[in-house]
This record gives structure tokens, C-alpha cells and sequence, in this order.
């Protein structure tokens, strides 16, 4: 006879398995209503069409530039936060996760008041010829602000899972701490730092609000599938949704895949 405790364990399970199936039809659910809505000859005609073709390209290049250039700064800044004690260190961790919590429509308006050409950081850079409004530029701004908490983040808690006596050898060997950074503590977080950019490529991706106070055109995919959402209806809008969503998790997968590969290559 099973005993009481394993009754209890497997009520739980069940319990645990029905509410997660619950969560699992709420994803799935209205994403599969919206890909089941369209043919497979309005996404071929969709897939061709060059408005469309365009913004996707800009989506995908610029979110991978803003997560590249991004990187290069949040890297070091995360190794900063795994690693040292320094006054007001929760404040900063909180500044960080920031433009997670705040309307991104805001985190447009906020952008805007400082990139704008009445603003001083907006003025010096017009007078070099840059321009921070409606170009891809901005888009980048834009997806950088509101996503490389992902970034930072996930790159700290590698550097926390590092053990510290391995940088503490490596010096102990003569290597100066700019060394021991490139040769041990990041090749030995580099998957969550991996974890972190793709994170990051993916959320910037997927920006509409902030991207559309400061750069409505050129125009990526988030604001196209709105504007002909506006104009056309949710049956010229939702072919373009579907193919994004389709090109989005093709990328994604094969970025993941890439990470996995890189984690079996250092075992």
C-alpha cells in the first residue's frame, strides 16, 4: 500500500501539473488563434512584401548592434557587481532594473528629453552632424535603454557563480587583473553572459513604445504591424505579426543552440 506521504506528494504533482498546464494554455493559446488565422498564401505574400522585408532586417540588425555595443560597457559593470562592495551598490542594482519597471512609453519620453535637439547632449551632437530622432540610430538607443538589464543581470550572476580562488591563482601566477578578467572570469561565465545578450537581442527586438516616441520611422517590425493595425485591421496586420514571430523564434533557437554547443565544448 502507498504510503500517506507519497498521496500527499503525488496530489501535489498533479496539483502543480494542472496549473501549469493552465499557464502553459494561456501562452500557447493566443498565439496559435494567431497563426492558425493566417494562410499560407498571405504569409507568402507578406513574406514579400520589400516594407516588410525592410523592417525586419532593421529590427534584427540594429537589436544585435545595441546588444553588441551594449555589451562592451555592461560586462565590466556586472563583474563590478558580483565582485565588489562599494557605497550605494543596491542603489545602482536598483537604477539598473529600472527601465524593466517603468511604462517604455515613459522610457521614450525620458530618452527624448535628453536626445532631442533642445537638449543639451541633443544640441553638441547636431553640431558634430549626429542625430539621435527617426533614424536607426535611435532604434538602437531605444532597445539598448530598455533591455540591457537583461544583460547586466544575468552576466552578474555568472560572475557570482565564478569561483574567486581561480582569479586569486591566476594572480598569485603573476597575471594582472585585467588578464585574469579576459582569461578566466569570462570564459568561465560565459554562458550566462551568452544567456544575457540573447535576453537582450530578443527584448530589444520586441520594443514598440520607446522606439516609437523617438524613432517612428525608419520603421521596424513592432511599429509597422501597430501602424497597420491603425489603418487596415487585425487581418492586415496579423500576416506580419506571424512571419516576425516565425523569423523571432528561428533566430532565437539557433542562438540558444549555439550557447548549449559552446557549454558541451567546455565540459
Amino acid at each position: 500500500m502507498r504510503s500517506t506521504s507519497a498521496l500527499r506528494t503525488d496530489s501535489l504533482s498533479l496539483l502543480c501539473a494542472a496549473l501549469g498546464g493552465a499557464v502553459l494554455l494561456f501562452i500557447i493559446a493566443p498565439l496559435a488563434s494567431l497563426c492558425l488565422s493566417c494562410s499560407l498564401p498571405e504569409l507568402a505574400e507578406t513574406a514579400g512584401d520589400d516594407e516588410v522585408q525592410a523592417s525586419i532586417w532593421l529590427t534584427l540588425w540594429t537589436s544585435m548592434a545595441a546588444t553588441v555595443f551594449c555589451a562592451v560597457a555592461a560586462i565590466p559593470l556586472a563583474y563590478l557587481l558580483a565582485r565588489k562592495d562599494f557605497p550605494l551598490k543596491g542603489l545602482v542594482s536598483g537604477i539598473i532594473d529600472l527601465p524593466v519597471v517603468i511604462p517604455h512609453v515613459a522610457a521614450g519620453l525620458a530618452l527624448l528629453t535628453v536626445v532631442s535637439r533642445g537638449a543639451a547632449l541633443g544640441r553638441a551632437a547636431d553640431k558634430i552632424g549626429i542625430s539621435f530622432i527617426g533614424n536607426s540610430l535611435a532604434v538602437m538607443l531605444a532597445m539598448a535603454f530598455v533591455s540591457v538589464p537583461y544583460l547586466i543581470n544575468s552576466a552578474r550572476d555568472g560572475f557570482a557563480a565564478v569561483p574567486e580562488r581561480l582569479e586569486k591563482a591566476a594572480l598569485s601566477l603573476g597575471a594582472n587583473p585585467f588578464r585574469v578578467f579576459l582569461t578566466v572570469s569570462v570564459p568561465l561565465a560565459a554562458r550566462p553572459i551568452i544567456s544575457g545578450m540573447i535576453m537582450m537581442w530578443a527584448r530589444g527586438m520586441s520594443e514598440f513604445g520607446a522606439v516609437m516616441i523617438i524613432a517612428y520611422r525608419p520603421m521596424i517590425t513592432p511599429v509597422l504591424i501597430f501602424e497597420r493595425f491603425s489603418a487596415f485591421g487585425l487581418k492586415y496586420a496579423q500576416s506580419v505579426a506571424v512571419l516576425f514571430i516565425a523569423v523571432c523564434l528561428v533566430f532565437f533557437v539557433v542562438l540558444r543552440l549555439l550557447a548549449g554547443g559552446k557549454k558541451d565544448a567546455q565540459r
